[in-house]
């Protein structure tokens, strides 16, 4: 799976995100990721709720075509 692949997921999953996705190990490596989610969907929740939101909208391909990620969350007005 591609980083822009990701992205789309969680942009499509999660209304408002704009997700910015890089591989923060090796750039050849395409199971480890760290996501960086901004969506106005995020207000008001817990920090785990808003991960728990990316997680769903990647379900179907964490452990398999992901092996993993590094989230970081925010709204809008927290990314300023």
């Amino acid at each position: 799976m591609e980083r822009d692949d990701v992205a789309a997921l969680v942009e499509s999953e999660i209304p408002g995100a704009e997700a910015t996705v890089t591989t923060p190990r090796d750039p050849d490596d395409d199971k480890h990721y760290a996501v960086d989610v901004v969506s106005p969907a995020f207000a008001g929740k817990s920090l785990v709720e808003q991960h728990q939101l990316v997680h769903d909208a990647l379900d179907g391909y964490l452990t398999d075509e992901i092996h993993a990620i590094e989230l970081t969350t925010a709204t809008p007005g927290e990314q300023e």
